[in-house]
């Protein structure tokens, strides 16, 4: 705390082995020396107070050496009106990776999107800090999105990395490169990150990753991490966020079981039943895979627009509980429904949305830095805003009862879609379509 005594708190060590891995590339090429992992809590902290601190390791001869000094400030008190900011994206790494099916179409694509537009690539999108290429670049958006971050850093309180992460896929100096990139932000503001998709070679470090990073939160939030061997490691993460004061948010593992009668679906539906609306308004639903709504052109081809199931088990748990907002990634880009249930708007409002909730609005906020996807040319009647680019979305809790909401993009901050919801407690209370209790026997 600045300008208290100073405390020092101590730090569990660990590390893991070659033989932790799945298979190659990381238990032969990739793999390196990971050195240790060191964990430490921070407890008893006092709300809205900023703090310094720096990590430190105690040599043999009882000498430390000490890191740079980094600074955070802890969150304001449950129930208190403050205002809050948070940053969500999927799917941005450091370099290259082709875990897209369909990445070859996209990057032509792409290609020639930019072309069209007499963009140059070379000066629109930065993938490494010298300037180098590499072969198969796919993450060129990353670094224009973590520098927008750290610009922003001062007006950011949470960064939510909702899945596709580093892409090193089984390289894990690809790791290490990652997280000093990300080190500046995740340093100063907590940085959580969701379950991705993508086959990687290094799912025990991943695991590591996560466990490491999630307990960093600063606040009360409810954390499991579960991991199960069934021919290769797998990473069970489950988080229910009732430590933000006003926005109560539930990370879901959209790589595992979420229909009715899972463990999955008993913990959302779990999250959303405890939350308390009058200190935490806005629920958020969040993973990785479109469990809702998408235009994505692969989702439009087969006509699903979404992943299989995932609107039929879980559009009626949003509908019963009131959440305002189903944010995802995976689809490397932008788009914004109006508020949604079983496949019709339920508000004619496009962007300044009051009154009691009537309806989820999907958010695909994919556009961390991995090569950009395609939407369908198929105009539907519930998607109101599509960009094909890079950009993050930045969520505003102004008090207990209005959030903003900005897609802005990585490439210079600017703001390209935002909308609003207004809401008070009692608006919160009322009854609309199915998230009320019958009243009579009438089926």
């Amino acid at each position: 705390m600045e300008g208290e005594t100073q405390t020092r708190s101590p730090a569990g060590t660990l590390t893991f082995t070659r033989n932790s891995m799945c298979g190659s590339p990381a238990r032969t090429v990739g793999w390196r020396d990971p050195g240790f992992i060191h964990t430490s809590f921070l407890k008893d902290l006092w709300p809205n107070l900023a703090y310094n601190y720096q990590l430190g390791h105690k040599l043999l001869n009882g000498s430390y050496v000490w890191s740079q000094v980094h600074h955070f400030k802890a969150p304001p008190y449950p129930g208190q009106d403050s205002l809050q900011r948070v940053v969500i994206f999927g799917d941005m790494g450091k370099f290259h990776n082709l875990c897209q099916p369909i990445v070859l179409i996209t990057i032509l694509l792409v290609i020639l999107r930019i072309s069209s537009n007499n963009h140059n690539l070379s000066s629109s999108f930065q993938a490494e800090r010298d300037g180098s290429t590499k072969y198969n670049d796919f993450e060129y958006g990353a670094l224009n999105t973590t520098d927008q971050l750290i610009k922003d850093l001062q007006n950011i309180d949470m960064v939510l990395h909702i899945g596709d992460i580093s892409y090193a896929d089984g390289y894990l100096s690809q790791w290490d490169q990652f997280t000093a990139q990300i080190e500046p932000i995740a340093s100063t503001v907590p940085y959580m990150i969701a379950k991705l998709n993508c086959s990687f070679k290094d799912l025990s470090y991943f695991c590591h990753a996560v466990e490491i990073m999630n307990v960093i939160g600063q606040g009360p939030a409810h954390s499991i991490l579960e991991k199960t061997q069934e021919g290769n490691v797998e990473c069970w993460l489950k988080l229910c966020f009732t430590f933000l004061l006003r926005t109560g948010k539930n990370f879901a593992d959209s790589e595992h079981d979420w229909r009715p009668g899972t463990e999955q679906y008993r913990f959302i539906e779990h999250c959303f039943a405890t939350a308390d609306r009058l200190k935490q308004p806005w629920l958020v639903f969040i993973a990785h895979r479109v469990l809702g709504y998408s235009s994505y052109f692969v989702y439009a081809l087969d006509g699903s627009f979404g992943e299989p199931m995932g609107r039929e088990s879980l559009q009626g748990l949003w509908q019963k509980y009131k959440v305002d907002l189903a944010i995802f990634g995976h689809i490397h880009g932008y788009e914004r429904t109006c508020p949604i249930y079983e496949n019709k708007c339920m508000s004619t409002e496009k962007s300044h949305y009051k009154g009691p909730f009537n309806g989820t609005i999907n958010v695909v906020a994919g556009g961390g830095g991995a090569i950009i996807s395609s939407f369908s040319t198929l105009n539907t009647s519930w998607s109101l805003f599509k960009d094909a680019d890079f950009g993050f979305l930045k969520l505003t809790a102004f008090d207990h009862s209005s959030l903003l909401a900005e897609y802005k993009r990585s490439r210079d901050g600017r703001v390209i879609d935002s909308f609003t919801i207004t809401r008070d407690y009692p608006e919160i209370l009322s009854c609309t379509i199915d998230n009320c209790p019958r009243t009579t026997m009438a089926q």
